[in-house]
């Protein structure tokens, strides 16, 4: 029998196995976390070229199947879920079947819903390879499809009966996508943890020298899948507290949508952060500071501090009004107090913020050449 390392110590229902080289036991904590008849696996076409053989290398090859998607944020539609469940269903697959997410946080969040809605729910082990999905989108079961009216207004909660990151698949990755995941990690120093923070901006010379192959990457990672972990083991609806994950969001999703989702998602919760630590200074929840130490630290990652060329500052702020987390036609807003701070809101955990003041946060972002 296959001795499995051990998994993070995190307060979830499900163990996290993060460490380098333990891609190579997908299989066997597939079968360990989720037993069935049969696996199937999703995934995108760029990432199935580099991962897929081997992971199909460990599964049993008669009742297993690769099913792959166009890489890109177009495919997270109800169109393509409804297209994987019809080849599912084709297949012949039903609740004695597993579903691998092998991918990023599209991946992710596409084969995870998915899961949760075939056949009333099927098992789901998530293999996130990028950064970003690492230390986000794969911990916290929260899966969704994006529409025309915005991004991920269709979902379910589904907790993975298992994750496996592994920090070698990162060497594949392109440097803008492996950077943009840096976004994440500074989110949760700014919520959480000013050590932390401290950590990620005296990781960032040796990252921007070796990327991926940087020494001391994997506890880094691993300390972002704690924060979070920490986080939605005490909110595991997003009633409350799981609302500070959603610092820098309601500013990037906007962006997102108005720009087709054709860019980055952590190069739009860089914006977002900046703008968002630029609101809590306004409106007397953050000390003088904040602003530019996120700023500066965005900067620092190679991450952007401007809003894209050509982007509308009304369309943006229109946006904010289809976000998930707005009420009664306000847009809201998790701010922090300081890095390492949120603000609670009375257990609320956002706040309505008037457009004005979001409109003067965003116009400090217009590029100057703009």
């Amino acid at each position: 029998m296959t001795t499995l390392p051990a998994p993070l110590r995190l307060p979830l229902e499900y163990p996290v196995f993060c460490e380098a080289g333990v891609f190579a036991q997908v299989g066997a904590i597939a079968r360990q976390a989720a037993p069935s008849h049969r696996i199937a696996i999703i995934s995108d076409d760029t990432v199935a070229r580099h991962h897929g053989a081997p992971l199909l290398a460990q599964c049993p090859a008669d009742s297993t199947r690769l099913f792959t998607v166009v890489p890109g944020e177009q495919e997270k539609t109800r169109e393509r879920w409804a297209s994987l469940t019809d080849a599912l269903l084709e297949w012949g697959a039903g609740r004695d079947t597993t579903v691998i997410a092998l991918g990023g946080g599209v991946v992710g969040d596409l084969a995870g819903f998915v899961a949760a809605t075939f056949m009333r729910g099927l098992p789901v082990v998530q293999v996130p390879t990028t950064l970003l999905a690492m230390v986000d989108a794969s911990v916290g079961g929260k899966t969704a499809v994006d529409t025309p009216a915005g991004k991920n207004l269709v979902g379910a909660f589904h907790n993975p009966a298992a994750v496996v990151i592994d920090p070698a698949v990162l060497g594949t990755l392109p440097l803008d996508v492996l950077r943009s995941g840096l976004a994440e990690m500074l989110k949760h120093g700014v919520i959480a943890d000013a050590s932390y923070f401290d950590r990620i901006l005296q990781f960032l010379p040796a990252f921007a020298a070796l990327g991926a192959a940087a020494p001391g990457f994997a506890p880094l990672i691993a300390g972002s899948v704690h924060i979070k972990a920490d986080v939605v083991a005490e909110d595991t609806r997003e009633g409350g507290l799981r609302q500070i994950l959603n610092f820098g969001h309601t500013i990037a999703h906007a962006i997102e949508k108005v720009r087709r989702y054709d860019m980055l998602h952590g190069d739009a919760v860089a914006m977002g952060m900046v703008t968002e630590a630029r609101l809590a200074e306004q409106i007397g929840l953050a000390p003088a500071g904040l602003a530019t130490a996120v700023r500066d630290a965005v900067s620092r990652a190679g991450l952007p501090t401007q809003l894209p060329a050509g982007v509308s500052v009304d369309a943006v702020i229109a946006e904010t009004h289809g976000d998930k987390k707005a009420r009664s036609g306000a847009a809201r807003y998790a701010l922090p107090r300081g890095i390492g701070e949120m603000e609670p809101a009375e257990g609320r955990w956002a706040v309505p913020v008037a457009d004005d003041l979001v409109r003067a946060a965003l116009l400090e972002q217009i590029p100057r050449s703009a």
